[in-house]
């Protein structure tokens, strides 16, 4: 792979991140390495593939998401409670439930709380409503192949496996 080479649509670049909230505190316990297909495809919020595009290999930055460029503004109307009955037998505060929003939109509930025979869900992000910080380097590159670019993801180590 060439040096001269940079991030730009339709290559896969693998990149190793760690989020960290609005004061710089890690989010996570360890960074993270993704491949990804830049370009568009929703695989990255868009204000990271921004700050990427044209980056060659080895460039890091730290990207700035307020909640509404990063995970969204907090939603109160996907905080809902169900009757225990309704949970799936071994379900625990902190598990996650497929379920449809009030647009009827597939979308992942996480239990908050079981109370009695009340339990609370939230089909918030965990961290909708908070600005994050994106702290990343470009660690790879290469073109896509036709078939990640039909499939909108890059495949192979650190990509999506079918």
């Amino acid at each position: 792979m060439s040096s001269n080479q940079t991030v730009q649509a339709n290559s896969v670049v693998t990149i190793r991140y760690r989020l960290d909230d609005a004061k710089g505190t890690p989010l996570q316990s360890k960074a993270e390495e993704v491949a990804y297909l830049h370009g568009g495809y929703d695989n990255l919020l868009p204000k990271i593939e921004a700050a990427l595009e044209g980056q060659p290999i080895g460039y890091s930055t730290t990207v700035d998401l307020p909640a509404q460029d990063g995970f969204g503004e907090r939603d109160e109307s996907l905080v809902r409670t169900i009757n225990k009955s309704e949970l799936p037998a071994g379900t625990k505060v902190g598990g996650q439930l497929q379920s449809t929003d009030a647009q009827g939109q597939e979308r992942v509930f996480r239990v908050l709380k079981i109370k009695g025979t009340e339990v609370q869900l939230d089909g918030n992000h965990p961290l909708a409503g908070q600005h994050v910080r994106f702290v990343v380097r470009v660690l790879g590159l290469r073109p896509a192949t036709p078939e990640e670019i039909q499939h909108g993801h890059a495949h192979g180590e650190h990509g999506h496996h079918h």
